[in-house]
């Protein structure tokens, strides 16, 4: 009986031996988790033995258990490189369409030649579907699908409004035969001008100038016209709600400068404060006829753009243009279009959100990386490859969003490093080491004692 039980001992401390070993073998390993040895010790004895005098039978391996606490943080430089703080796993497949669910800590992605996000191995990280505003469509692990970056461009979106806010300068004299005379080519015949780039429908650039006339103060006092024209070419301002009253003078149909073009008229008080525009938009701003003449390239021609001027006729407003005793200066000129964009990079949230980001300043949620927690973490199944399988005593997979409930958030450009401690392994390895030779020198004990009985005549 000696003989087994220091046999077992053996065993014992070999499995100690084998699995501090592995932990030491893995300490620079990306993911890693730890297992510690777990024994017990065993007593077998009949229904009518002696419980007093009942010696043991040695030791058995009851488990090699796995240890899930967090392991450091290393910062990198690539954004792919991902860290979970706190508890949850990545959920990721093996093959795009592949149900074959495995999980892991390990966080060093990359592209593939599809642009698919992938680890060491090849196997995909699946995430959850988005809205446009970046909440998640779905937080379940069967609709969960591969992350793909996309190469496609930014959509391009024609411009539609333009903010300006300005001063006019109040002392600024009045150009004879306004608006008769006024023609965008010559400087002499407006008093300001100024431009904002403007984009068609297929990303195309344009620019837009607007021209800025004093009327007759004697007649209209405190009153300006604006023109408008798209890359030099005269564009009508008119009131989409089909009124026939030009506010510059004349018909709508009449011509009134040497260009045809027609106008709008800004109309201030004595104070300088903008009080009201003609033709009168609920928006607040001025639209203009559509592009026919003006997109060449096939560009929507009915395209649109309303000038906003941010009228509020109650009050004096800090967005509205002004008419002081002072230079003319533009404050602010903006416009909604959009450029083609090309993609620039990604950036991943704290709470896994993926968002592209383009040249064109934009950017666009892709996806949302989905987070695995499970009952019982001790009871996957270790299958290689720092990656585990559910098992029966692990519990179903519970997916959900980093940050929310108790699944950890996400460290972009960072790694997970081994939870293993290498001091303590070592002291654990001389121990198992100690372990084996007490155990050695038992049963070379037990053999000697055999032998002398033997001998014995």
């Amino acid at each position: 009986m000696s003989f087994n039980i220091a046999l077992s001992g053996l065993n014992a401390a070999q499995k100690d031996l084998d699995v501090t070993s592995n932990n030491i073998a893995n300490v620079n390993t990306t993911g890693f988790k730890e297992s510690r040895a777990e024994f017990v010790d065993v007593y077998a004895a009949s229904l009518l033995a002696s419980g007093k005098t009942k010696v043991g039978d040695g030791v058995l391996t009851a488990d090699v258990a796995q240890q899930f606490q967090q392991g450091s943080i290393q910062f990198t430089n690539n954004a792919l490189d991902l860290a979970i703080t706190g508890n949850g796993f990545y959920a990721v497949v093996p093959e795009i369409d592949s149900l074959e669910t495995s999980y892991t800590r390990a966080g060093q992605f990359k592209l593939n030649d599809s642009n698919f996000v992938v680890n060491s191995a090849g196997e995909h990280l699946l995430g959850f579907p988005v809205n446009a505003d970046g909440t998640s469509a779905s937080v379940s692990l069967s609709t969960a699908e591969p992350i793909r970056i996309p190469t496609a461009s930014g959509a391009p979106q024609k411009t539609s409004e333009v903010d300006i806010r300005m001063n006019l300068p109040a002392g600024d004299s009045y150009i004879s035969n306004a608006p008769g005379n006024f023609d965008p080519d010559d400087p002499l015949t407006f008093n300001h001008s100024t431009s904002v780039t403007i984009f068609d429908s297929l990303g195309d650039s344009h620019v837009m100038t607007y021209y800025f006339v004093k009327d007759n103060p004697s007649t209209n006092p405190n009153e300006w016209l604006v023109f408008a024209g798209v890359d030099g070419k005269p564009i009508d301002l008119v009131d989409p709600a089909g009124g026939t009253t030009n506010p510059v003078g004349g018909t709508v149909s009449g011509p009134l400068s040497p260009t045809g073009v027609i106008g709008g008229r800004l109309i201030f008080d004595t104070s300088g404060d903008f009080v009201s525009q003609e033709p009168t938009l609920a928006e607040g701003g001025l639209v203009t006829r559509d592009f026919t003449n003006h997109l060449p390239n096939g560009a929507d021609p009915a395209q649109t753009i309303q000038i906003d001027f941010n009228l509020d006729p109650l009050a004096p407003n800090p967005n509205e243009p002004t008419q002081f005793a002072s230079n003319f200066e533009v404050t602010s000129l903006e416009q909604d279009g959009l450029a083609v964009g090309r993609l620039t990079g990604i950036d991943i949230g704290t709470d896994g959100l993926i968002r592209a980001t383009y040249s064109n300043g934009t950017s666009e949620p892709l996806s949302r990386i989905a987070l695995v927690n499970f009952a019982n973490e001790q009871g996957l199944t270790q299958i290689g490859n720092t990656s585990w399988k559910e098992s029966i005593s692990s519990g179903e997979a519970l997916a959900g969003e980093a940050g929310s409930g108790t699944y950890g958030t996400i460290n972009s450009s960072a790694l997970e490093q081994s939870n293993v401690n290498l001091t303590t392994e070592l002291i654990d390895l001389i121990s198992a080491q100690r372990n084996f030779q007490a155990n050695s020198r038992a049963l070379e004990v037990d053999n000697q004692l055999n032998q002398t009985i033997l001998q014995i005549r």
